[in-house]
This record gives structure tokens, C-alpha cells and sequence, in this order.
């Protein structure tokens, strides 16, 4: 499985709370940032609870009596267009436009964005006539309102499709996608109404790849009759494998089943009819539908080469019919509808290879499929232009074609073309002028009016020799062994100074031509990326690892009557929020504390943003919690924890309990309120305020969205404790302790795991439950767990389904439910799930000693709350068996000479022993002198 992104540190910010959960947000970090520039110079006008900024050395100060930033009072337009106070007015619905003063262009109607750009008028020496209004007596507000109908479906009525990763697995008729929904149902976006049918119908027009090709394929209304002598189209893969190099064109063939065939079972050879040798296979999603055919039902085909290819090893078009006798009579009806099934199935993927052809190599067929998935379920958060752009992908070459999802693929964000160089793609610079013409790649030709951050970029694809070669960088003492991070620095020096002005020219000349991904491929194709995913780990690289066979993904069914992002203006809200995260977490990496500042006012001036309130009004509660972490407000809160942690670290307290108290204020239904006020308790704790502490902790005792189980808190202090062991070697506390239970403590077995153990049962026993129809909570084909899993709806929307669920457990089926789990999933992904770590013998010895009652208990926590249950474990689960089928299991935390027991410790071990396990503490202690 794919790892997440790797933790940025740095040395002055280490990780801080928040950090880890906000990098996984970001994932793989943009190369552009379309608001960049206007995020950042507009922090300063944002109205913001922070009076803060840094000094030359880095220091957190206070800005006071106009010193610095000032910071407003905080307002917001009331519905008729005026202004109430104690409300905040950070942005505008993304759809908002209004026309510059100055220049007369349209510009979108943040008061910030709107703010910049007079700025830049200005500055330009266009003075602003008479008769102009000036930006105060501008109306920001909208010309027409946004009005969001609540999309009531019904269920039976919805989208619903099986995502079946394994084509094996999949039936004739299973796994069909229905990819419509009814059309009556739908938004009023801008005073009109938009339909979701017809939404569908215009993405419809775009035809592109689908790793599911019956999704795009028409009905087949067949007999039986119609199935022998029928032709059919396909081609022979795997040319490697053949015996048989020279093939002739009308060359016989027929087909012959390999079920020993490792990589795939359903396999099917393609040999010559005169030698009997072999030519290569067929194409393994077609041979999953012929191969029951020959095998099942003894039908046989034949066939000829129809074309033949330029090269060996490349696919050869075939021409392929059906011969044999289909029995009638009593007791066959079944296999007559079940070979019809599966030829319905077969002519579908011959379709689909028709549309698709197989040409296209497999990372251009899945960003093909990418679009198309898009535009189908999402085309209501684009642009008229932007769906154009991107259905102008598929009328590109297929060179065109592969070198950009290439180079999108790539960090950049410059490419020299010296460099490009790939064996699918036969003339690369005819396709970069083709994606040049089409604006998906600009080139550099021109040394004039590049910005820095350009010529930063184009420095770092030269070497350090050719980086050394360059007359204007100042040659010091040594230099001969200068990194090239030096070497670029003291080259944009020298321009920013004067010293060099002709470095573009002399770049150009360097460099050679050289071509970036245009901004508008990477903000619309970043776009429909996320839109896929709806996450920040997974990118195309995923659609890699399956084909690879690296990573299987569960089965299960997408039931969706409700749209994540209910427009465009949502969705721009959230993806300005992803780049203030990003931004956030490059300041940290930089060590540039003014910027994180600036990030946190920016963060604290939207984290309520009028706009969403429309949207959340119209989810029902069991979904809220879930589809609130797509918005931006909820993006923006992961940037104040963030910064709470960075305050604190500062002990800037009073600032770290103003931001707590707003998002205290501003979220009042979220499961990490109960977080947030015991770090608002804390923190009112290290001013001295001990009466407010205490009664900050009371209340959130009795706040509903708090749970108090007792999560135990990192709460180690030092260095970690290193013994010798009783074989010689060094070991910490935990491998010390499992020495001692294994002998003289009492013959345990035993792992030291936490809580990895317990989250692989836990995903084993309710697998079922994990992946059952729910609507809404399953979107992509590329889900480890549903989206609800770390909510409170997860419990609330399986209730009857879990409680059943769980009484088997408690009665003694779990070690039958986590067999038949294991050989029915072994290697499939799943949230938790450690395939590699335990063994099916450890886990199940475990099972039967912990019990029934303790492990329906223990799941009974993981569904209700699985985001604060599933850390935080004792260090060691151990076992031992009385007799064959009868055990027991002990629960330990081992602690070190220098730690202790915190009370969240202490009531973790107490809710532990309420369930029933047997818990204790184990305290490893150095021999006395």
C-alpha cells in the first residue's frame, strides 16, 4: 500500500500537534499556488483575534499602538448589503465578481483579492477618475443569491454501482455501474435550476478510458442463436511469451484455456491452428468472460490475424468466433442464461476496447478515466471553459497525451527538453508543441519578464557544473564543492542586486528549451484529482499500485444521493483553505514564523465562513459529521490547532486561549471540542487562572461532543530506558517485560504492539460491517474504510447491523468470523488491517483468550468513537492457554524507571477493566547499586 507522505520536520519547528494530520490534509504539495501572492500580501488587512507578528530575528512580538499590523473591527454584511458588528467578513462566495474601478475588469469579489488589485491599478500610475466610484462605494453584494435546495432522494432511487477491484471476483451482471440519477432531483445554483440528469448527459459527450468498460458500453439485447458465428474483435497481448515470431496475415488460430497459469487463472492462450505454437494471450478482461465459456461449457472459438503489428512484441488485432453446441432440455435453462450473461459481457468489452483503444498505455487510460469520472459525477463544480479544457484531452495525440500526464506526474516545475526522453513516446518535441497550442505547457523562449520564483525554478534543472559555469554567480574560495542550493541562492542574488542582469539570457542559453505545466492545466487537473480521491494521499500513483497488483482494494457498493460539494464556490472555498494549510506547513519546513502568522490570521479570519452555513443546513446529522471535513472551515480549524501548538511552544498562552475559545465558538457539534477545552484548561492553568481552568474542565465534562474515556496522552519525558536482557543484547522496557512474563511471570505469550493488533481484530471481525451499504460513505474505488469511520455516524448508521453483529462475537463466533475473514481478504487493503505483522496463528490465539465478552466490548468502543479508541493501547497484550481451546489474555503497560502513570493513563486502564479484560502496570526498575 501506498505510504503516506513523508513528515516534514525542521529544526526550529519540530512536529507539533496538528502537524501530521494537517500534512496527510495537504499530501502531495502543490507546485503552484494560484492565490499565493494575494494570500499572503492580503494577511495583513484580514481581521484577525492576533496582534501578532515577528521580529528580525524570528521572535514572536506583540503589535500595539499602530505598530506593525492593525486589526479592525469585525464585521459582516447583513442580507440588505449593510454591515453588523461582532460578525467577521473575510471572503465572498467564489462566484461573486465585481468590476475594477481602474481598469474596468472583472474581479472576484473577496474584499482582500478585490483589495489587491486596486492595489496593482494603482500602482501602475492609472489615477482613478471624477466619476469613478471608489472601493468603498463598491457593492460587493451579489447580483443574484445562491440558493441551495435540500436533495431529498430516495435510496432505492439513487446512484448505486459495485466498485469490484478484482475482475476475477465479478460476475456477468455483477459489478454494473449505474451511473444516473433521477431527474427531478436537483440544485437551484444561482436563481436556477440545474438538473443532475442533464448534468450527466453533457459529461456523457466525453468519451475516455474506463478501467470498467461496461459502464460505457450500450445494452446487448442477444439470444442464443445469435451468439455462434458472431465476430468479434480483439488482438493478442504478451508477444513475449510467444513461440512463434513470424506471424502471416489470415493466419488460423484458436484458443486454449492455461488454468495453471500463476498471475492469472482465467488465462487463455492464442496458438496457431497449423504449428500449435504459441502466439501470446488474449487480453485478461476478456479471457475472465471466454474462459468459463470453454471451460464450463466446452464452446470452442477460432479465429484469423486480421493486421499485422510493426514490431514483435506489439499487440496483433485477431478476428475471433464462437463454435460448439449450447445442450437444452431439463435442468440447463440456468446455463443457457448464465452463457448468454456472459457473452452480454463479452461484447461489452469489445466495445469498450473499440472506443478505447489498446494503443493507450495504461497511466494515459487511467488519467483518461479520471476526467471522465469527473466530469460525469462532478461537472457542476467546473467552469463551461474549464469542462471544455479538459474534454480537449481526449482529442489530443496519444504522444500529447502521455507526455503531459508524464510531466504532470513529475515534481518539476521546469522540464528541459534534452531530458525527455521516453520509449511510448516517438517525437516528443511535436508533442510539447501540440501542448503548447492546446495551453498545457508553456515554454521558456523568452528571458524577458520572468518573475523570480521562474528563474529559481529553471535554475534547478541545470547541473552543478553548468551551475558553476555561469559567469555572473560570485566564484568564492572553495567553491568547487558548493551545494546547488548555494549556488542557485548566490545567482538570484546577483540578479536581485544588479550584479547579473543578463542571468535569463544566459539561462536560456544554459538550459537550453524548456517547458512548465501552465497554470490552468495544474489548478483544473489538481482540481479533478481531488474531486476523485477526496483526499490529499492518493494520486495517480494509486491507479499504479493496482495495476501492479500492489495494493487490492475491498469490495463494496457507492450508494450516493448526496454531492460532497454542493458547487463550485464550496469547492473553491475548500481548495483555497488547502493552499493556506500548505502554505502553513512550507512557513514551518522555512522556519519563517512571520508567515505562520500570517497563515493563522488568515486561518482565524475565514475558519466561519458565512457560505457554508447553506450548505450544512442541508445534511442530514448522521452525514454532517463526515461531510463537514470537506469544507473549509474545517480545513482551516486544522491550521488554528496547528498554530494553538505553535503559540504554545512560544508560550504565547493568552493568544492560544483566544484562538481555543474560537473555534470553541465557531464548532460546536465536532468530536475534538473535548481537545480543545483541555487544552483551553491547560492553558488558562499556566497563566494562573485556576478558578477558570477548573471551570473551563467542568463544562466540557457536560459539553454533549465530549467523551470522556480516559485517551492517554504521549507522556514521555527523557530519553527512552535501554536494559540489558537475559540474552545480552540491549532492550527497551517493553521487550524487558516480555522476557519476565515469558518466564518467571508466568509463561505468557505475547506481543508488544499497542494498539496495532487491536485494530487489525477489530478490522477482521467487522469486516462486514466496515464495507455494508451506507449511503454516501463510500465514493471511490479506492477506499480502505468509509468516510464516516472516525465520526460518530459510523455507530449511529450501522446500529442493528453492529449490535447483531456484535452479540455473535460475545457468544463465542469471533475466532470462525476472523478465519473465514482472513481467507476471504488475505492482502486486501483495510483501514488498520496489518497483514504483514501478526500472524493468523497470533491473532487467533489472541482472540480465544481475550474472550467473546471483552472483544465485543472492545469493538463496541472502536465503532462508537474509533478515531480516539484506535492509539493509545497498553504496550503488551499477552496470553496463555489452559487446555486446547481455553485461555486466558492480560493487558500491560510497562513503564520505565523515570515514568509514571498519567491520569488519562490511569482511566484508559479503568475503562479496560470495566470491559473486563485483566489489566495491569509493569514497572521495570534497575538493580539496586
Amino acid at each position: 500500500m501506498k505510504e503516506p507522505p513523508a513528515m516534514r520536520k525542521s529544526p526550529n519547528f519540530p512536529m507539533l500537534t496538528g502537524r501530521e494530520s494537517l500534512v496527510r490534509l495537504i499530501g502531495k504539495r502543490r507546485r503552484f499556488l494560484p492565490n499565493r501572492h494575494l494570500l499572503l500580501s492580503s494577511a495583513s488587512s484580514l481581521q484577525s483575534c492576533l496582534n501578532l507578528g515577528a521580529d528580525e530575528s524570528g521572535n514572536i512580538v506583540s503589535l500595539e499602538d499602530g505598530q506593525g499590523l492593525s486589526f479592525p473591527e469585525r464585521k459582516v454584511k447583513d442580507s440588505g448589503g449593510g454591515v453588523e458588528n461582532g460578525e467577521c467578513v473575510s471572503k465572498m462566495p467564489a462566484s461573486d465578481w465585481v468590476t475594477c474601478p481602474v481598469c474596468g475588469k472583472k474581479v472576484r469579489g473577496g474584499d482582500y483579492g478585490v483589495n489587491l488589485h486596486l492595489d496593482t491599478c494603482l500602482t501602475r500610475g492609472t489615477k482613478r477618475k471624477l466619476t469613478q466610484r471608489t472601493l468603498l462605494q463598491l457593492n460587493f453584494s451579489p447580483q443574484s443569491k445562491v440558493q441551495v435546495c435540500p436533495v431529498e432522494l430516495d435510496l432505492e432511487q439513487s446512484t448505486v454501482y459495485e466498485v469490484c477491484n478484482n475482475p476475477h471476483e465479478d460476475s456477468a451482471n455483477g459489478g454494473h455501474e449505474v451511473d444516473t440519477v433521477e431527474n427531478g432531483d436537483s440544485l437551484l445554483l444561482n436563481g436556477r435550476a440545474r438538473s443532475f440528469g442533464s448534468e450527466c448527459q453533457i459529461a456523457r459527450k466525453v468519451e475516455s478510458a474506463s478501467l470498467s468498460p461496461k459502464k460505457m458500453t450500450r445494452h446487448f439485447d442477444i439470444g442464443v442463436e445469435d451468439i455462434f458465428g458472431t465476430v468479434v474483435d480483439t488482438f493478442i497481448v504478451g508477444r513475449k511469451f510467444s513461440d512463434e515470431k513470424e506471424l502471416k496475415l489470415g493466419m488460423a488460430i484458436s484458443l486454449l484455456r492455461e488454468p495453471e497459469n500463476v498471475k492469472d487463472p482465467s488465462a487463455i492462450k492464442v496458438l496457431s491452428a497449423d504449428s500449435g505454437c504459441c502466439l501470446g494471450y488474449l487480453p485478461r478482461s476478456l479471457a475472465q468472460y471466454i474462459s468459463p465459456l470453454v471451460e464450463k461449457h466446452c464452446l470452442s472459438f477460432e479465429g484469423s490475424v486480421t493486421a499485422l503489428p510493426n514490431h514483435n512484441h506489439d499487440i496483433v488485432p485477431i478476428q475471433i468466433s464462437c463454435h460448439g453446441t449450447i445442450l437444452r432440455g431439463e435442468g440447463k435453462h440456468d446455463d443457457v442464461d448464465g452463457i448468454k450473461c456472459l457473452w452480454t459481457s463479452i461484447l461489452q468489452e469489445v466495445e469498450a476496447a473499440r472506443k478505447n483503444p489498446p494503443s493507450m498505455t495504461k497511466y494515459q487510460q487511467n488519467f483518461s478515466l479520471l476526467i471522465h469520472e469527473v466530469l460525469i459525477r462532478s461537472s457542476n463544480l467546473f467552469t463551461e471553459d474549464e469542462k471544455l479544457f479538459m474534454e480537449s484531452f481526449t482529442s489530443l495525440s496519444d504522444d500529447s497525451q502521455r507526455l503531459f500526464v508524464r510531466l504532470y506526474s513529475r515534481k518539476g516545475p521546469w522540464f528541459r527538453l534534452s531530458n525527455i526522453s521516453y520509449l511510448e513516446i516517438s517525437n516528443a518535441l511535436q508533442a510539447v508543441n501540440e501542448l503548447s497550442g492546446k495551453g498545457y505547457v508553456i515554454p521558456f523562449e523568452c528571458a524577458e519578464g520572468l518573475q523570480t520564483d521562474e528563474l529559481m525554478g529553471i535554475l534547478r534543472v541545470l547541473t552543478v557544473k553548468e551551475l558553476r559555469e555561469i559567469s555572473c554567480i560570485p566564484k568564492k574560495k572553495g567553491s568547487q564543492n558548493s551545494r546547488k542550493k548555494d549556488l542557485i541562492a548566490s545567482a538570484l542574488c546577483s540578479y536581485r542586486d544588479g550584479l547579473c542582469p543578463v542571468l535569463p539570457s544566459m539561462l536560456l542559453d544554459k538550459a537550453g528549451p524548456c517547458v512548465k505545466m501552465s497554470s490552468r492545466a495544474e489548478t483544473v487537473f489538481w482540481r479533478a484529482e481531488r474531486i476523485f480521491f477526496l483526499n490529499g494521499e492518493q494520486d495517480l500513483s494509486t491507479f499504479l499500485l493496482v495495476d501492479l497488483g500492489a495494493v487490492k482494494y475491498p469490495t463494496y457498493k457507492c450508494t450516493i444521493s448526496k454531492q460532497i460539494f454542493l458547487s463550485q464556490s464550496h469547492l473553491l472555498d475548500y481548495e483555497e483553505a488547502i493552499e493556506v494549510a500548505q502554505l502553513m506547513d512550507e512557513s514551518l519546513d522555512g522556519n519563517d514564523a512571520n508567515q505562520v502568522l500570517r497563515c493563522l490570521k488568515i486561518a482565524d479570519s475565514c475558519v466561519d465562513l458565512p457560505s457554508e452555513n447553506v450548505s450544512r443546513s442541508s445534511i442530514s446529522g448522521s452525514e454532517a459529521a463526515f461531510i463537514s471535513c470537506f469544507t473549509a472551515s474545517w480545513v482551516y480549524s486544522k491550521v488554528i490547532l496547528l498554530g494553538i501548538s505553535f503559540l504554545e511552544r512560544e508560550r504565547r498562552y493568552p493568544d492560544a486561549i483566544n484562538l481555543l475559545k474560537r473555534l470553541l465558538d465557531c464548532f460546536t457539534s465536532d468530536g475534538r471540542r473535548g481537545y480543545w477545552t483541555v487544552r483551553l484548561s491547560i492553558n488558562l492553568e499556566h497563566l494562573g487562572f485556576l478558578d477558570e481552568s477548573l471551570s473551563v474542565a467542568e463544562d466540557g465534562l457536560l459539553d454533549p461532543w465530549v467523551h470522556v474515556q480516559g485517551r492517554p496522552l504521549n507522556c514521555e519525558m527523557g530519553k527512552k530506558s535501554r536494559f540489558y536482557g537475559e540474552d545480552g543484547e540491549q532492550w527497551g522496557v517493553e521487550q524487558l517485560a516480555l522476557q519476565y512474563y515469558a518466564n518467571e511471570g508466568g509463561c505468557w505469550s505475547g506481543v508488544h504492539t499497542e494498539s496495532g493488533i487491536w485494530l487489525t481484530i477489530f478490522g477482521l471481525l467487522m469486516w462486514d460491517v466496515i464495507f455494508s451499504d451506507v449511503p454516501n460513505v463510500f465514493r471511490t474505488k479506492f477506499q480502505t474504510a468509509p468516510l464516516d469511520l472516525e465520526t460518530d455516524s459510523f455507530y449511529l448508521a450501522r446500529k442493528g447491523l453492529i449490535d447483531t453483529h456484535l452479540q455473535s462475537i460475545h457468544n463465542g463466533l469471533a475466532e470462525e468470523i476472523l478465519i473465514t475473514s482472513w481467507e476471504s481478504h488475505i492482502g486486501t487493503a483495510c483501514r488498520g488491517v496489518n497483514w504483514d505483522r501478526h500472524s493468523l496463528s497470533e491473532l487467533r490465539a489472541a482472540v480465544t483468550c481475550v474472550g467473546g465478552p471483552c472483544l465485543a466490548s472492545l469493538c463496541r468502543l472502536l465503532s462508537q468513537d474509533y478515531r480516539s479508541w484506535s492509539s493509545g493501547m497498553p504496550d503488551l497484550l499477552l496470553w496463555r492457554f489452559h487446555g486446547e481451546y481455553r485461555g486466558e489474555a492480560k493487558l500491560v503497560e510497562v513503564k520505565g524507571p523515570n515514568d509514571r502513570l498519567s491520569e488519562q493513563q490511569r482511566a484508559w486502564l479503568f475503562v479496560l477493566m470495566e470491559c473486563g479484560f485483566n489489566a495491569e502496570v509493569c514497572k521495570v526498575m534497575p538493580p539496586p547499586p
